[in-house]
């Protein structure tokens, strides 16, 4: 584990199962898909429909009432085929997502994995940042054409999730020598642009607004494998629709992405691990974060 302390951050939290089962939400008895919230994903390009079956699958396993995914024509087929519980909406371009939905009857939407930077894809995750009106998780592609198109990062929506592994944060911001330094970045980053700041890795850590820092504890080295961080965004994109803060989305995606994790590494070995098997371990760390509420 990196050393990421840092002697100047205001608020630097190792997060703990009972600060983080705390802000999980009992169910309520008579909850139903229409009020359970419904989640926006715009994710995939032809040739990578992998990202969002496990963006989607990640979304729905968060316990999200429905997910709606924008994705290519190209998809059409796998999708309906992967993920039969989502609604598709298809875009009119064969190939990549090029034209944007109605975000009205979202309650949020999660943008970025396997898009792809096409220009046509970029405009239209520019006028998602531009009109979304409901929280938004940011990850991927998405960040990539930020950095790509200087003075877009001032377009993203306050209280937005970014969720970059190392090398998207660099393209994002600029190169740094050592992780105090990446410390240091994402902290003046999220607080500048007044957004949160998932920093991938072991450990994750989470970057707010008011320069607080949290730690999970959790993870392994098996979840470095494709897919992974598209769960992530997924999740975290599910607990949002649901009404949850931004700060307890994101402490509790990073928390049940990281716990999962965990278990699979234990169930499979850390070498064998694929992305959709923590999709299929979020019902145990679901159940772990519930005994301490």
């Amino acid at each position: 584990m990196q050393d990421i302390r840092m002697q100047n951050t205001p608020s630097q939290v190792t997060l703990t199962a009972e600060e983080v089962g705390r802000r999980l939400r009992p169910r309520p008895v008579d909850a139903h898909k229409g009020t359970m919230g419904h989640a926006l994903l715009v994710s995939g390009s032809r040739g990578m429909a992998g990202a969002a079956i496990l963006s989607c699958q990640g979304c729905l396993r968060s316990g999200v009432g429905k997910v709606t995914l924008h994705t290519p024509l190209a998809n059409n087929v796998i999708l309906q085929c992967s993920v039969p519980e989502a609604i598709l909406h298809l875009d009119e371009n064969e190939k990549v997502v090029s034209n944007n939905i109605p975000t009205g009857v979202f309650q949020a939407i999660g943008i970025g994995p396997g898009l792809g930077t096409a220009d046509l894809t970029a405009e239209a995750v520019h006028r998602y940042m531009q009109n979304a009106g409901v929280p938004m998780v940011i990850d991927a592609d998405a960040l990539n054409i930020i950095a790509q198109h200087p003075g877009w990062e001032n377009d993203i929506p306050a209280h937005a999730i970014l969720t970059p592994h190392a090398g998207e944060f660099q393209r994002l911001t600029h190169k740094c020598d050592n992780a105090k330094e990446r410390l240091e970045t994402a902290l003046k980053y999220a607080s500048e642009h007044d957004v949160y700041i998932v920093m991938k890795g072991h450990p994750s850590i989470v970057c707010t607004p008011r320069q607080e820092t949290f730690l999970c504890p959790y993870g392994n080295s098996g979840m470095a494998t494709p897919g992974s961080g598209d769960v992530l965004t997924g999740i975290i994109t599910g607990l949002l629709a649901q009404g949850y803060p931004a700060l307890d989305a994101t402490l509790l995606g990073v928390w049940l992405h990281a716990l999962a994790g965990d278990y699979a590494a234990e169930e499979l070995g850390e070498e064998c691990m694929l992305a959709s098997d923590i999709i299929s371990h979020l019902p145990q760390a679901f159940k772990a974060l519930k005994t301490k509420n």
